[in-house]
């Protein structure tokens, strides 16, 4: 029972979240809950919301704090806490989230067709990235979804395929893309803007460090063939080198 309503919560929340995180990146500040604060102290609570979630984010899914939590919660149901706790995260910064009255740019006609359409672009881009890595646990459900059917976890495989032959981070990529393809500039934007986009490379960075330690050498190799962010260069062959697994 207990594992069955993770696994539902998990994915309700997890979806969810991540839609309503698209609807804020398209329509920017939704002003679901205005707290009458000034400009400056708003922009300062917007920057605090977002620190939370970093924290919480990157956090969570470092082994050390994994180490930690295992002597309370066993392994298993680790992806599932996970990602309710990013959702529900995040889906509280985007309700809370501050708006303000100063505006820096507002596009017109063909430039912001143009931006709308950068947007449109990253979105699908996410779903060819999504949709390339084929058996990967988006929520990290599938240990839960195991157990629930008496099952072995199946292995985590990555094998480069689509965006993953041009860069190693395409999803990050593809976010940061819809970040700054907004055609209304308000100062809070910005300021969310500048904040995720240092935050995605700290965490792209950390992310890498956790691959070459699990991964070794394989990941290595990966890296060493593709570029971290800029498509400058591409591998015209998967090479079964490049396949990673989280089970040898």
């Amino acid at each position: 029972m207990i594992l069955r309503s993770i696994l539902v919560s998990a994915s309700f929340v997890g979806q969810g979240s991540l839609l309503i995180f698209v609807l804020f990146l398209y329509r920017g500040t939704l002003l679901l809950f205005q707290m009458g604060l000034t400009q400056e102290i708003a922009l300062v609570w917007d920057g605090l919301l977002s620190v939370i979630f970093f924290a919480q984010h990157s956090g969570m899914v470092r082994r050390g704090f994994r180490r930690h939590l295992s002597k309370f919660i066993p392994p298993l149901y680790h992806g599932g806490l996970y990602t309710i706790a990013s959702g529900l995260t995040l889906t509280a910064v985007i309700m809370f989230w501050q708006a303000s009255a100063i505006t820096l740019y507002e596009l017109e006609g063909p430039p912001r067709w143009f931006v709308r359409g950068l947007s449109f672009i990253a979105f699908s881009g996410c779903f060819w990235t999504i949709f390339s890595l084929r058996a990967f646990d988006t929520f990290g459900l599938d240990p839960i979804r195991a157990e629930l059917h008496g099952k072995r976890p199946p292995s985590q495989e990555f094998v480069p395929r689509g965006p993953y032959l041009w860069v190693r981070h395409p999803l990050y990529l593809l976010v940061i893309l819809m970040l700054w393809s907004c055609p209304d500039l308000t100062l809070d934007r910005l300021l969310f803007n500048v904040l995720w986009t240092v935050w995605i490379f700290v965490g792209a960075a950390l992310e890498e460090a956790d691959l070459l330690a699990d991964f070794g050498e394989k990941y290595s190799d990966y890296q060493s063939k593709i570029p971290m962010w800029i498509p400058w260069k591409r591998r015209t062959e998967r090479d079964p080198s490049t396949k990673i697994s989280s089970r040898s």
